[in-house]
Order: structure tokens, then C-alpha cells, then sequence
């Protein structure tokens, strides 16, 4: 279990037991990702349906507050900095690299991340609305399959957080989990819409930014769930 306790570690804000860990270990902890995924998604739809019973407002307020605290904003983080490097760098490698590395917000990223939580915010109130709590649940599992895609799939774009965990998913892994999706899609079927999502934003990420780093990883999750939480919305609605 050192594998799960280490991915909710990093994933997650959750208090979880010491373990004794080295890089590889930590490295290894991506295949456990979507089982992260599982804990988030089940957390937030309790929230969405605690918070309904009063109003649907309130139960998207709280789902979306408890989705940034559980996460302590890592995946936005990630979102912020490839928007400021997307749109400061101008096609300049040694630029976008550098605006990668700066800790410093960008009016990009402000935008960026203030779209992203509006965007959440508005299709997690429509999706409690037709009590669609299961599909919520779900949706973070089906983000988090990503980074075990984008680390075979792209180039890494410098050594840091993505390049360690490259060489620790195995094709069984991605086995394993997309079995896992195709199984969970029988109830849940917007799912469906993650073999198209992942590769879109793998083909983004090499087209506009050359590879994948740690905030691709982080982006790209952001990413999916919005579009996952749109898919969920066009399902219920056309059902």
C-alpha cells in the first residue's frame, strides 16, 4: 500500500501515516493516481449532496471548496503556470521554460485559473440539479488516468516531476486502469468522452509546448474534469 499512501500524499491535502520512501517509490506512486481519483470523487459528490439539500448553489459552492482544499490547489497551479508560459513565450523554448520555472503569477494564469473555478462552479450547479452525484463521483478517477497516458505519450519537457515518472508506468498499468474506466463507464457513460479528452490535450501539449512537466500533468487534470463534468452535463440533458 506505500504506493496509494504516497500518491495520496502528493495529491492530496488528506493526513495519511509516514511511510519510508525513495524516489523510485515515489515514482511508482503514479500508478495508483486514479485510485486517488476515486477518493477525491467520492469526497466531492458527499459534499455536492450535503450541500443540496439546502440548495443546489450551495452544494456546488461546497463541492468546488472542498475539490481546491482536498487538492491544495496543485492541479490548478499547474493550469496557471502553462497558461502564462502558453502565452508569454511566443514559440521561444528557452522562454517557456523559463516562465515554467518562475514562481511568480501572470495575468494569464489569474485569468486562467479564475475561468477554470467559474467553469467548475456553473456545471457542477446544472449537474446537481439533475442529481447526477454518481457521475460527479466519478470524474476525478477518469482525470487522473492522464498522467499515466501523458508520460508514455509525450517527451519529457525538462528533467523534473514528469521526467521521474516516466519510466515507472507500465503498459499493464494503463491496462489495468482503462479496463477500470471501461467498467465504471457502464454506469457512468459521459466517461466515454476520456479516450478523446487525453488525447487532445497530449496533442495540445505537443503542439503548443513541445512536451510534458509537471504542470502538463497538473493542467491537463484540471482540463479533463472540466470537459468530463460538460460531458456529463450534455448526457443527462440528452437523456
Amino acid at each position: 500500500m506505500k504506493g496509494l499512501i504516497l500518491a495520496i500524499q502528493f495529491l492530496t491535502r488528506l493526513p495519511m501515516p509516514r511511510v519510508a520512501a525513495d524516489g523510485g517509490d515515489f515514482a511508482a506512486s503514479i500508478r495508483w493516481f486514479p485510485a486517488v481519483g476515486l477518493i477525491i470523487g467520492a469526497m466531492i459528490a458527499v459534499a455536492a449532496w450535503g450541500g443540496a439539500l439546502i440548495d443546489p448553489w450551495l452544494g456546488a459552492l461546497g463541492a468546488l471548496t472542498l475539490w481546491v482544499r482536498i487538492t491544495g490547489g496543485l492541479h490548478l497551479d499547474g493550469l496557471g503556470d502553462m497558461a502564462d508560459a502558453a502565452g508569454a513565450a511566443h514559440k521561444d523554448r528557452a522562454r517557456l521554460i523559463a516562465v515554467l520555472a518562475d514562481p511568480h503569477v501572470g495575468s494569464f494564469a489569474v485569468v486562467t485559473i479564475v475561468l477554470q473555478l467559474i467553469a467548475k462552479l456553473i456545471l457542477l450547479r446544472l449537474l446537481i440539479e439533475t442529481q447526477a452525484f454518481a457521475m460527479i463521483a466519478v470524474i476525478p478517477f477518469a482525470a487522473r488516468i492522464g498522467p499515466l497516458f501523458w508520460s508514455r505519450a509525450l517527451p519529457q519537457l525538462h528533467d523534473g516531476l514528469a521526467a521521474q515518472f516516466r519510466n515507472a508506468v507500465r503498459v499493464r498499468d494503463l491496462a489495468i486502469w482503462t479496463a477500470a474506466l471501461a467498467v465504471i463507464a457502464l454506469a457512468s457513460p459521459p466517461l466515454l468522452a476520456t479516450p478523446l479528452i487525453l488525447p487532445f490535450w497530449a496533442m495540445w501539449l505537443r503542439r503548443r509546448i513541445g512536451g510534458i512537466s509537471g504542470d502538463g500533468h497538473g493542467a491537463g487534470i484540471e482540463v479533463a474534469e472540466s470537459l468530463l463534468l460538460l460531458s456529463a452535463l450534455l448526457w443527462v440533458q440528452a437523456v
